[in-house]
């Protein structure tokens, strides 16, 4: 059967089986790549061969921390961390005790003049010897790191999302084509795209097990998260950036965040993405300050071209049902994706994948063998579309307006000025209002004046429409 992990228009590579490692995890490498020579920063060529890979980490958090050691764990190359860089010298330490308890003490870690700290950290990483960067600070950053890292001539894996707003999207996929022109590597970590059960079932899909696509429907519903306590001494941006899931110019809201992984799925079945957006959303548990801004629920109706309907559901509230998978219907049966399983349409089990998981760790295994065999694989287009996808989502949660993808895509409107902000004592991109609570957005202020952030215009709205009555 055909398999395709590819975008469209995009070039995919031979399957990595013809090099990685035989073992019974191991899984085709991934798509959007070329086999073109890339030019090393220190002036030589892949393939590495033997020779030493030497990677950066910009941002020592828990994502970044484990997807060091995920890389340090790869087994197709010899790879060194260089240099690490964060805003805060607690998370670099912290990382690198991380990585010593999980890899021994013999890990070769970076001197400590490889070490950053600060909101410029992730330039000083940039300008170490490093080959490849790997970005995992909160996503508001993304753009403009990506961009420095392509400018530097750095391959990248960098987390998802890559953008919190329209603009950023834009971004990212003009510095991925820059990528492209310059021979780099570009890796997002949309891992499922990366396990050998995923690809199973969605070639099993897209070569007609259950018919004719009819709708999908996606969920990620859980308990609440981390909340990380407001310091007394530190400013408002420190804060922020410290409970950075909670403010959407750095997080873009769980639905941006965390519910693109099962978006991210479909899109990939579907090879296209949805041309609008229509839901719903609020807070109702998570309402108090430290909870910042961002909807404790979203559900969203997406609609492709071939008006195929996914639905999409996530959730960060305690003591309700969890529910995180990907399914779908067809005109002969449907699928339960994340569990393996594709049933007839009376609901009998016809299969079920033996194909290994471990997304993370694939990820790295892919990625560096790819570029120890000069494979340069691109996924920035992917990552930016289903970025994409997530944020019509939440823009049509929080505006309650059906959100057309042409015409979102056009938006000037940026959640932060990220490339001013160059001190933790400049103000926040959002203030908190008189009685400590932030802005939050209210369905019927319409989309544009949601990301405007403005909640005095919102109430002289509201005031307006009052007087009317």
């Amino acid at each position: 059967m055909t398999r395709t992990n590819t975008d469209n228009n995009a070039k995919t590579r031979p399957s990595r089986r013809q090099f990685v490692h035989t073992s019974a995890s191991a899984v085709a490498g991934t798509a959007l790549a070329t086999a073109l020579p890339a030019p090393s920063v220190s002036g030589g060529y892949f393939p590495f061969g033997s020779d030493t890979i030497k990677f950066g980490l910009i941002g020592a958090g828990g994502r970044g921390t484990g997807a060091a050691i995920q890389v340090l764990n790869t087994r197709s190359s010899h790879v060194e961390l260089a240099a690490i860089g964060d805003v805060y010298a607690n998370r670099v330490n912290g990382s690198l005790e991380s990585m010593t308890r999980e890899l021994g003490e013999g890990v070769q870690l970076p001197s400590a003049d490889q070490r950053f700290t600060g909101l410029d950290a992730f330039r000083r990483v940039m300008e170490s010897d490093c080959q490849v960067v790997l970005l995992c600070t909160p996503p508001g950053f993304r753009p403009l790191q990506f961009e420095e890292a392509v400018r530097a001539g750095k391959h990248v894996f960098m987390e998802k999302p890559v953008a919190v707003d329209v603009p950023g999207v834009r971004r990212v996929l003009k510095a991925s084509e820059e990528a492209k022109q310059k021979g780099l590597a570009v890796a997002v970590g949309l891992q499922r795209r990366h396990e050998e059960a995923y690809r199973d079932i969605i070639g099993r899909l897209q070569d007609g097990a259950i018919g004719e696509i009819i709708s999908a429907r996606v969920y990620w519903n859980q308990g609440s998260l981390w909340v990380a306590n407001r310091d007394p001494n530190e400013s408002e941006l420190s804060y922020q950036i410290r409970n950075w899931l909670y403010f959407n110019w750095l997080s873009g809201d769980h639905i941006v965040e965390q519910h693109i992984h099962n978006m991210d799925v479909i899109n990939w079945l579907m090879n296209d993405y949805p041309v609008s957006a229509y839901g719903m959303g609020g807070r109702q548990v998570r309402v108090g300050p430290h909870h910042g801004q961002i909807f404790d629920h979203h559900a969203v109706e997406y609609t492709y071209a071939n008006g195929v309907k996914m639905f999409s559901q996530c959730r960060q509230i305690p003591e309700n049902a969890d529910n995180v998978s990907e399914w779908v219907h067809g005109t002969r049966g449907f699928c339960d994706i994340a569990g393996g399983r594709i049933f007839d349409a009376t609901g009998n089990l016809v299969y079920q994948t033996n194909g290994a998981r471990g997304g993370h760790q694939q990820e790295q295994h892919d990625l560096f063998a790819d570029l120890t065999r000069g494979v340069i694989p691109n996924e920035g287009e992917y990552g930016a579309k289903s970025t994409m996808t997530a944020i019509i989502g939440r823009l049509a949660t929080y505006s309650g307006k059906t959100i057309d993808w042409n015409r979102a895509l056009e938006s000037q409107i940026s959640l932060a000025d990220i490339d001013a902000m160059n001190s933790l004592d400049m103000e926040a991109p959002v203030q908190p209002l008189a009685n400590g609570e932030y802005p939050v957005p209210v369905p019927g202020s319409g989309w544009r004046e949601v990301l405007d952030w403005n909640p005095d215009r919102r109430r002289r709205r509201n005031s307006d429409e009052q007087d009317d009555d």
